[in-house]
């Protein structure tokens, strides 16, 4: 406690100024050193990219991105151990130990929930990697659920960050231009009466291939193939059955195992559209695909 002294005309007068800073205990820091900060792209597939930070004694930062029509970045703070409470969290991008007399700027504010990592998507992302490039390092602050008293400052470090920029953008540009959801249901049709694809098919089946070949998560592919009632009954379901095989034939080909791939074949039965037309023969000589893929969180 400190007094401090002030006279005034008529008689002193005295004002009591408590004077303290904020105690160490107060504020929890966990950034890695220059020696400890290390940024590796850990996933380098067509069907995702994913770039880590260690941050010692509190868990990893990284960032993700996955096949998709649209390109997008996510970021994910993966915690040794999960928020215990929904806690409201600032995010701001601090100047580094080099950078004396530049101030701290404020990103956005989030909202981290109870039991789950921290999840960020959408421009935000873009700019905490802007920040980075910077040489700057996005830091986040929230209360601590475990002692109310204290606050926790979660930073991402921009030593050697170059480095591994440069390998996640190098992995972006081969990431294929769609994802699963735009691949997990395929109607296919083919020329009349033969087992070819027709070339859109074609292109679609290729889309597909490409797909499950590099798809660890893919655990069921189901073919089921319809026909056209050009031909007899019997001459349709030949045909219908024909086509199943050749196609799981192919997806065995790209490293699915047998039991993974189920065929049906319906020959003539549930058309779609009117089999007396050219048109609604072509709609009817189908074959449908369904993936059905393991949940990627």
């Amino acid at each position: 406690m400190t007094f401090i002294s002030f006279k005034s005309w008529s008689r002193p007068l005295y004002l009591c100024v408590l004077l303290f800073s904020l105690p160490s205990w107060a504020v929890k820091q966990y950034i890695a050193t220059p020696n400890q900060s290390h940024w590796n792209v850990i996933v380098d597939t067509p069907l995702e990219c994913r770039l880590s930070h260690n941050i010692p004694g509190y868990g990893d930062g990284e960032f993700v991105a996955r096949a998709s029509k649209k390109q997008s970045v996510a970021f994910e703070l993966k915690m040794y151990r999960p928020m215990g409470e929904t806690r409201n969290v600032r995010l701001t991008s601090m100047p580094a130990r080099w950078m004396p007399g530049e101030a701290a700027n404020n990103i956005t504010r989030l909202k981290f929930f109870k039991q789950f990592d921290g999840f960020i998507q959408g421009k935000t992302v873009w700019n905490m990697l802007a920040e980075l490039e910077d040489g700057r390092n996005p830091t986040f602050s929230y209360q601590d659920w475990q002692r109310q008293n204290r606050t926790l400052e979660v930073g991402l470090s921009a030593v050697s960050f170059q480095k591994g920029y440069q390998d996640f953008s190098q992995c972006l540009n081969k990431l294929l231009p769609y994802g699963f959801e735009d691949i997990a249901f395929s109607v296919l049709h083919y020329d009349e009466n033969s087992d070819t694809l027709n070339k859109i098919s074609q292109q679609r089946l290729a889309k597909i291939a490409d797909f499950v070949r590099y798809s660890d998560d893919v655990d069921l592919v189901l073919v089921a193939s319809f026909n056209d009632s050009l031909a007899g009954t019997t001459e349709s379901q030949d045909m219908s059955e024909h086509r199943a095989e050749n196609l799981r034939k192919y997806f065995k080909s790209l490293g699915l195992p047998e039991d993974r791939v189920q065929i049906e074949a319906y020959g003539k039965r549930r058309p779609i559209a009117d089999n007396s037309t050219p048109i609604g023969r072509s709609l009817n000589r189908r074959v449908v695909i369904s993936l059905g893929q393991t949940p990627m969180y």
